[in-house]
């Protein structure tokens, strides 16, 4: 009985490691629900994370992430992915909303609804595994950029960005304000890119 049980469970683990090094090599890539749609905010404004994100890792540095405007994604649009390192190891990945401007790039979250109950960063996975590693891969039509993700913690930066505050509410019947949603900013820097250009030193 010990020893079936043994192999039972050896099986079991190899057939999880097949699984694993499988979807490291193909990837699997986050469901993807159109924000402008009902859909999204039915499924609680969130689509379906991903494992790995696959693609060529770009190794030069971008000077201006302006080109994201121009993506169009048969499905996603300009809408790019994000893959967060957890920590028990498996990636989870997600599709975000970019903000590129210039040499600068934003990546940008919202919470509403329930969501605020949880506190940040703990609203959203991808929020919390950021806060926990900054360190990203994302995935702009089919190449990977690596990157370091920090968050914008000035209000006044955020809202510069959004174009209006990041924190919306309202006022309830009894004429208290509510906090009804939030929208936080994170700031991209590539990783792994030679400061000084190849063979400089």
């Amino acid at each position: 009985m010990k020893r079936a049980l043994k192999v039972g469970s050896m099986i079991v683990a190899g057939l999880l490691l097949v699984s694993l090094v499988t979807l490291r090599v193909t990837g699997l890539e986050p469901r993807y629900i159109d924000p402008r749609t009902p859909a999204f905010a039915e499924n609680n404004r969130t689509a379906g994370p991903g494992f790995w994100l696959t693609g060529e890792v770009v190794e030069e540095a971008v000077t201006n992430w302006d080109f994201i405007n121009e993506v169009n994604d048969p499905v996603r649009g300009n809408s790019i992915m994000l893959e967060t390192r957890t920590w028990y190891g498996i990636p989870h990945s997600v599709t975000v909303n970019a903000r590129p401007r210039g040499v600068d790039l934003y990546l940008s979250g919202s919470a509403q609804g329930d969501r605020l109950d949880e506190g940040f960063p703990n609203n959203k996975a991808w929020w919390a595994n950021i806060e926990r590693d900054p360190r990203v891969r994302i995935k702009i039509g089919d190449k990977i950029y690596e990157a370091t993700a920090t968050l914008v913690q000035d209000q006044d930066e955020a809202a510069q960005l959004l174009g209006g505050n990041p924190i919306t509410t309202r006022v309830d019947e009894n004429g208290n304000e509510q906090v009804v949603g939030v929208r936080y900013y994170w700031r991209v820097f590539q990783r792994n890119i030679p400061t000084y250009g190849a063979g400089a030193i």
